[in-house]
């Protein structure tokens, strides 16, 4: 996978260059580029922003750096890359995080974890000039998304979280596939508690079904605590039945 990125502050990824996705750097699985929007800009103080039409609090995006930058990400495709891709390749996705956008989850980490390019433009003070996105979606398909329901200073923290969540989803990225299954929201339920060596540590014993070797048992014995714990912390991941049987008498 091929993931741009577009920042004023390109060393918020050098994060990136550890850990599991470091590694599927180096090997090659992901193709990563970030490009300073300063750059981008032509004056002396390579300005960004500027105060809103209409007035308003704050400073928004101005669209000429967004544009250059994306030209050079966005590129036309050449007639050798149409005549061995065909004229049906897909087209980069690009990302904008944003409050207004619809709301990430680990089903759509599955989604884009399929895209072969995916672009980020990490937005900054009262966020980016419409035009920005409207131009963009002329020759790219583009999507606003939004972490959750709270406001950041910038995009750069969500696009870490973004591509923390898809890219341990791409083929070959975390070691053991079957971990990824077994995770919160997965199945639409939050992940059961998980155990290790001692057996009693301070007081606290792991429960016994754990260490009696059936493995029946166990399976059923986490599926209830993903109930459980689904229905105690987010009864709205579940259907109205299940939420409703809990609290019969």
């Amino acid at each position: 996978m091929r993931i741009d990125i577009v920042t004023i502050f390109p060393e918020f990824f050098d994060v990136l260059d550890i850990s599991l996705l470091g590694k599927a750097r180096q090997s090659g699985l992901i193709d990563l580029g970030v490009r300073n929007l300063r750059d981008h800009a032509h004056d002396r103080h390579r300005t960004v922003d500027d105060t809103p039409y209409g007035g308003g609090a704050g400073m928004v995006m101005k669209p000429e750096p967004w544009g250059e930058a994306l030209d050079g990400i966005l590129r036309p495709r050449t007639d050798a890359e149409y005549a061995t891709d065909g004229a049906d390749a897909p087209t980069p996705l690009v990302i904008f995080p944003s409050p207004a956008g619809e709301v990430f989850t680990q089903a759509m980490a599955r989604e884009l974890a399929t895209e072969e390019h995916l672009v980020f433009g990490c937005g900054r003070y009262e966020g980016i000039d419409q035009r920005v996105f409207d131009d963009t979606a002329t020759r790219a398909r583009v999507r606003l998304v939004s972490l959750g329901d709270y406001v950041l200073n910038g995009g750069e923290v969500a696009v870490m979280a973004m591509i923390e969540a898809i890219g341990r989803l791409i083929p070959g990225v975390v070691g053991n596939p079957e971990s990824l299954v077994q995770e919160s929201h997965e199945n639409g339920l939050l992940e059961y508690p998980s155990y290790t060596k001692p057996a009693e540590w301070r007081g606290h014993e792991v429960p016994p079904v754990l260490l009696s070797g059936n493995h029946g048992a166990i399976a059923a014995w986490r599926h209830e605590q993903q109930l459980e714990r689904t229905r105690r912390v987010r009864p709205d991941l579940l259907p109205p039945e299940s939420t409703h049987a809990e609290s019969a008498p």
